[in-house]
């Protein structure tokens, strides 16, 4: 009989007899991660060691979870409330911290007047945040035709409808991020706390519609968990609709598939995206091709943004060095090639440190490096952009400190980014404030990776795979377990056999 106490006690382990277990079956976070032990001498202490877990009938980890979002994003909501009425005389969205694309382009697209994207005004944006733009336009117009027909209904002006409805959808995604991280999150159901408690989905929820994207690519991710690979495809191709950053996940399940030897799964994935993908844009595409076309022109022909590295090499070398000044209307061909070059080569690192680690990467960390270095090198990144890094930064390196300080330096950065728009007449910063806490924010990021590939180059300092005996990769579906087939090391142990749950637990 085999005796497992602490709180990494399987709930049963082959043997002779039962198992007896002492221990909960899941991860305790005050027993594991110093801050979360630190934060719980408010409530009384880390949970004791002979209480009992998964018995409780009601406030569940999911279920307090999704109350942690659901009190982060009223707080976020307070803080917009000054700029919902779109009323921002006096430079309002800068001076209160609150300003949100959503509701200028409201009017600036026509939402207002009833027009739909792409088929009747132009948009940036790929086909289905435009589509996303659109629901709220509509369910907005029939709250107004309620509230001016029913009494209790308060009536407001039409862009604070809309606004308050595309937050509220927003919201629900939000919602379902966190509930498929703590599916993905396997026995540390905890982990999810971390995006609903989050700094950052305080600060940037209703920047922009990303968390669309992000709800769609995590849950895309659940699917995969759950060896559905067809349909984490589609949701993947519905993503890459919404905002093209997703498509990275299929490179990340490309290579480690390769290294698996599984695949048949990812083609099933890649058609499933394809298919997606090409079900919502081709009707657009075909319908108003000019104005579906203008989200891929305005990306080749756009300078660098604000908070990028290349923004700030070019500021502090006087614009001498890629292209120089840019006259009106020309794209940045140098700063484009460059940037292009960037990234196939950190995808190629990528791709060189799965097949080279030691243990296969846990799809999580793998995504994340990749996204996080596609953000750095990219000549875009809108602040709103660093919530595609929350839930994979939570799920790749589950740690309270690192992910709090990281998020600390997203959420601070709003703060110089919006007085210097606010600009030095006004009150506000001059632009090598900004510059400063763009550099800070930056190299927060890379040290983040940095710990990312440590845990990927040495698997033993892994605390997913610490956490519990036979653990591989609870987000990893077909891949969980699985032995490998191709690798670029001289020597590489199991090669085409599966680990057996002992060897897994190494």
């Amino acid at each position: 009989m085999s005796t497992t106490t602490g709180p990494s006690a399987p709930a049963d382990q082959p043997g002779d007899g039962p198992a007896v277990v002492s221990g909960p079956d899941r991860v305790v976070p005050t027993w594991t991660d110093p801050v979360a032990v630190q934060a719980s001498e408010l409530v009384g202490g880390p949970w004791g060691r002979h209480a009992l877990t998964g018995r409780a009938l009601f406030w569940t980890p999911l279920r307090v979870c999704l109350l942690f979002t659901v009190a982060v994003l009223a707080l976020a909501w307070v803080k917009q409330v000054p700029c919902a009425d779109g009323d921002w005389t006096g430079a309002k969205q800068y001076t209160h911290f609150c300003y949100s694309d959503t509701v200028p382009l409201f009017g600036i697209r026509g939402l207002d007047s009833g027009q739909v994207p792409y088929l009747d005004s132009e948009l940036e944006y790929p086909v289905l945040t435009g589509g996303f733009m659109q629901l709220a336009a509509v369910l907005a117009r029939g709250y107004d035709g309620l509230a001016s027909s029913v009494g209790p209904l308060p009536a407001v002006v039409p862009v604070e409808s809309y606004y308050v409805l595309t937050c509220l959808l927003l919201s629900v995604c939000a919602l379902l991020v966190t509930r498929a991280v703590l599916a993905l999150a396997g026995r540390r159901p905890w982990d999810a706390a971390m995006v609903g408690l989050s700094p950052l989905l305080f600060v940037h929820a209703f920047t922009n519609w990303d968390l669309f994207a992000v709800a769609l690519a995590s849950l895309g991710m659940w699917a995969w968990a759950r060896r559905h690979p067809v349909l984490a495809g589609v949701l993947i191709g519905l993503g890459a609709a919404a905002k093209l950053y997703p498509v990275l996940l299929l490179g990340v399940l490309f290579v480690l598939c390769l290294r698996a030897g599984r695949l048949q799964a990812w083609l099933g994935a890649a058609l499933g995206a394809a298919v997606a993908w090409l079900a919502v844009n081709v009707p657009i595409a075909v319908l108003a091709p000019e104005n579906w076309a203008r989200f891929f022109t305005l990306n080749g022909s756009r300078p660098a943004d604000p908070d990028t590295l290349w923004n700030i090499a070019l500021t502090v070398t006087d614009h001498r060095i890629l292209d120089g000044p840019l006259a009106e209307g020309q794209s940045p061909s140098v700063l484009n090639a460059v940037v292009a070059g960037a990234l196939l080569a950190l995808a190629a690192a990528v791709a060189a440190l799965a097949l080279l680690a030691p243990r296969r990467p846990r799809v999580a960390q793998l995504a994340f490096l990749l996204v996080a270095g596609f953000l750095l090198l990219n000549k875009v990144w809108s602040p709103q952009y660093s919530l595609w890094l929350l839930p994979l930064a939570v799920l790749a390196r589950p740690h309270w400190r690192s992910l709090l300080l990281w998020q600390a330096t997203e959420a601070l950065l709003w703060v110089p980014r919006l007085l210097w728009y606010l600009g030095t007449d006004n009150k506000g910063v001059g632009i090598e404030w900004f510059l400063v806490a763009v550099g800070v924010r930056d190299v927060a990021v890379v040290v983040l990776m940095a710990l990312v590939v440590r845990d990927v180059w040495h698997p033993e300092r892994d605390r997913v795979r610490q956490s519990w005996p036979g653990t591989d990769d609870p987000a990893g579906g077909v891949l969980d377990g699985a032995g490998d087939v191709i690798t670029l090391r001289r020597f590489a142990p199991h090669r085409g056999q599966e680990l057996s749950p002992a060897e897994r637990s190494r």
